[in-house]
């Protein structure tokens, strides 16, 4: 039986949404808005003139064979961050999911990690990876297996592949984890009885009946590893060696933080912007239809 709340006045229920839009508006709409303005301008070096240009900014933008190669290191970037999170996530997620002693404890050691901030995240893997003070970086060259990702392109990519993989797993073991516990147990023991065994099992049965969940945390995914992997890029490699780890978020922080060049960064994250309207407007619209194999 469906409850409904009846205001007595017009006021009281603006009232109660007004801080949430306040802060909506405040520190999401107004930025977003600022960059799109600032997209159509273009500054002189020291800031002090400004002039219309339209879409002159979003032709150099696409003409620059840098911005290219940037937008080809993070499609790799994002989809080996994708693959590698989610693939952990549910390996671990189906392995928490059986009835073992100690099940309570392993899942919440398991959650830990996605509490670290990213920079912080970047810095473990530092001592990892390291060619001089990192365990695995300095057992790879005693062994005679040259390793430095601070000179080699593609080390350094896996490196923080690796890395923001790390720090997404948590997020995606939890949510396969619930999605696991929610599939009915009855469905499961019908297909043992029919003689499908586990593996078969799990790619038949249980993983179709996880693709919502999948194909939500793929979304998610995504966006992160365009967006939110800011702190491992700079902790780790700042966008080197020579532009090979730079991703579209970076190179937006380069031009507009460090080079001051206010008109193409803020073109860059209208075009991230766009970006993320079109994974979210994917993500709900398949979502609503329930996803099923």
């Amino acid at each position: 039986m469906e409850r409904k709340t009846v205001f007595k006045g017009r006021l009281l229920p603006y009232l109660l949404v007004a801080p949430q839009l306040l802060i909506t508006i405040v520190f999401f709409f107004w930025p977003a808005g600022q960059a799109v303005w600032f997209a159509f301008l273009r500054q002189d070096a020291f800031g002090i003139r400004t002039s219309f240009v339209g879409l002159e900014n979003f032709q150099d933008l696409f003409a620059d064979p840098l911005y290219l190669e940037t937008l080809r290191n993070t499609l790799v970037f994002a989809a080996g961050v994708s693959c590698i999170a989610l693939g952990t996530a549910l390996l671990l997620a189906v392995m928490a999911d059986r009835q073992i002693r100690g099940a309570g404890l392993y899942r919440t050691l398991l959650v830990w990690p996605y509490a670290i901030a990213p920079a912080i995240a970047a810095v473990l893997w530092i001592f990892l990876f390291h060619p001089q003070i990192g365990m695995l970086g300095r057992a790879l060259n005693g062994a005679g297996i040259p390793f430095d990702y601070k000179l080699n392109g593609n080390q350094a990519m896996l490196v923080v592949i690796l890395a923001a993989a790390w720090k997404q797993v948590s997020y995606n073991f939890i949510f396969f984890l619930a999605g696991l516990q929610s599939i009915p147990k009855s469905v499961l023991e019908a297909a043992a009885i029919d003689g499908a065994r586990p593996a078969y099992r799990f790619w038949t049965v249980t993983f179709p009946l996880l693709s919502p969940t999948t194909f939500f945390l793929l979304v998610v995914n995504l966006v992160y590893a365009f967006f939110e992997t800011f702190g491992v890029i700079d902790a780790l490699t700042k966008g080197g060696p020579g532009r090979a780890t730079e991703t579209l978020i970076y190179r937006a922080y380069i031009d507009g933080r460090v080079n001051l060049d206010l008109g193409m960064s803020s073109a860059q994250s209208v075009v991230l912007m766009l970006v993320v309207i079109l994974l979210t407007a994917v993500q709900f619209r398949f979502i609503e239809r329930r996803v099923h194999y």
